[in-house]
């Protein structure tokens, strides 16, 4: 691991520490509580937070709705300007924002300044499409009305964000609420609070008027979120995070029958065929597993490889695995930091000692670092039994564990035998092949001959046990929406 002191460390960032961001200014928590944050790297106590109770929940609620309808009257040509305002400063900012993300994260420099591209997009994107919310008027098939349809915000919004992108996820899911005229509060991860209310500032010096955006940090987010929840004035619910907290959040809103958007977790296939241009399905398979850290809900999290290319492909992969640089993440040289806390750290160790027990052989990595900071090293795994953890469970951390297959039936029924269908990752110089197998994929994203699916103005989300709904494209702006029929005549 690189113990160089070389880094790109934001300041200023002190700023945003012990308040909450509430009716469009910063406030302490009711009692007065924080919460600790910590950097990854060196374990490091970076500033405290703000500990919101229910009853900031509640002033929040309050804020929000007394915006509301103003921001729903609100032209969208008007709140467009203002998205795009947030996405130039956004831009502006963006080494201090990738050092922010670094610094909290521990997601490497190069990751993070991704993350602030892509979350910036979110803000581009849909204020583009926000002007764009077109309703129609038909003529019903009996001739004796008009069917006429308009798109109205759906109400307050509840976000409810994770800690691997901490960026990203808010924006996905402020871009299109704003642009549907709703307003919201959004709860971000306590490990990664700094960029959510970075987020905040930027979008209130953006002019997002106040009460629109509301964001509040919380050590007790079950009893928080469930008191938000349970408040007739709260419409929507958009939650990204592991499937068992999603469980538990659906039975909540459906207290009040409140619209929910879920990303949950994912365990995606990555499959090579023996036709595949092997380089390009390893610079896929380094984007698609190694990106964060191998911390994505779309990280490939299992490796399906036809016998043929099977030896080919695992040499080069280790080759590429083998060649990151492992070290703190606000270091310029750094390829691969440290997981975000001790906890993700020592699943992801277990979760290889499971499978070597059970006779996977270690081609690289498999043990956690020893000393300060939470690093795990790049991890191949081959001969991975049937049997291992690892293929049943999200692993989330830089570890690839391979197996071998030997007909496309066969791959099918690995890659689909899963709770979770988020997204798959499919390799074959046959483009007939592709679309086939890709068809048959039960998850509600396939890549396709590429390491990479997230795309601002694509349709993001998963089947099964992986989700409800979309975030990004289109659908994810009516998302925030209640289509109105109106039936008349003229």
């Amino acid at each position: 691991m690189s113990q160089t002191t070389n880094s790109t460390t934001p300041t200023g960032y002190q700023t945003l520490a012990n308040q909450l961001f509430i009716d469009g200014q910063w406030v302490p928590s009711s009692t007065g509580n924080v919460i600790d944050v910590y950097n990854p790297s060196d374990e490091s106590l970076i500033c405290n937070v703000a500990d919101a109770t229910v009853e900031d929940g509640m002033r929040a609620i309050d804020a929000a709705e007394g915006a509301a309808a103003a921001w729903a009257a609100t032209a969208p040509r008007k709140r467009a300007t203002i998205l795009m305002r947030a996405f130039d400063i956004m831009i502006e900012r963006s080494e201090w924002l990738a050092g922010l993300i670094a610094l909290e994260n521990g997601k490497s420099l190069a990751d993070a300044r991704g993350e602030v591209a892509y979350a910036a997009e979110f803000f581009r994107w849909y204020a583009e499409e926000g002007v764009r919310l077109n309703g129609s008027i038909g003529v019903s098939p009996s001739g004796a009305n008009r069917i006429v349809v308009q798109y109205q915000p759906v109400g307050i919004a509840v976000l409810v964000t994770p800690w691997n992108f901490p960026a990203a996820m808010a924006t996905r899911k402020i871009g299109p609420a704003l642009a549907a005229g709703c307003t919201c509060i959004l709860k971000p991860a306590t490990e990664t609070p700094l960029t959510a209310y970075a987020v905040a500032e930027i979008l209130h010096e953006a002019g997002v008027p106040a009460g629109v955006v509301n964001v509040l940090t919380t050590s007790t987010s079950g009893k928080v979120i469930g008191a938000l929840l349970h408040d007739p004035r709260v419409r929507k619910l958009s939650f990204t995070g592991s499937t068992e907290v999603g469980r538990v959040l659906l039975k909540q809103a459906a207290d009040q029958v409140i619209n929910c958007s879920m990303e949950l977790g994912g365990n995606a296939p990555f499959i090579v065929f023996d036709n595949a241009d092997i380089d390009a399905a390893v610079e896929g398979a380094m984007i698609a597993k190694m990106r964060n850290g191998g911390e994505a809900c779309t990280a490939a999290n299992r490796f399906y490889v036809q016998r043929g290319v099977l030896e080919a492909f695992t040499e080069k992969l280790a080759e590429k695995m083998r060649a990151l640089k492992l070290g703190p993440a606000t270091d310029p040289a750094t390829d691969l930091g440290p997981l975000v806390n001790a906890s993700s750290r020592n699943k992801v160790a277990s979760l290889v000692d499971d499978a070597v027990e059970r006779g996977a052989r270690v081609v690289l990595g498999g043990k956690a670092v020893e000393g300060k900071g939470f690093y795990f090293p790049a991890t191949l795994l081959a001969d991975v039994p049937a049997d291992a953890t690892l293929l049943r469970e999200e692993i989330f951390g830089p570890v690839a564990p391979i197996v071998g297959f030997d007909t496309e039936e066969q791959a099918i029924h690995l890659a689909n035998d899963t709770e979770y269908g988020l997204v798959s990752y499919v390799y074959t110089a046959d483009l007939a092949q592709g679309m086939r197998v890709s068809e048959r994929m039960s998850s509600g994203m396939v890549a396709l001959n590429r390491g990479l699916v997230s795309d601002a103005a694509a349709p993001f989300g998963g089947a099964k046990q992986s989700g409800l709904g979309r975030e990004g494209g289109l659908e994810g702006l009516l998302a925030y929406t209640e289509a109105k029929y109106i039936a008349t005549s003229w």
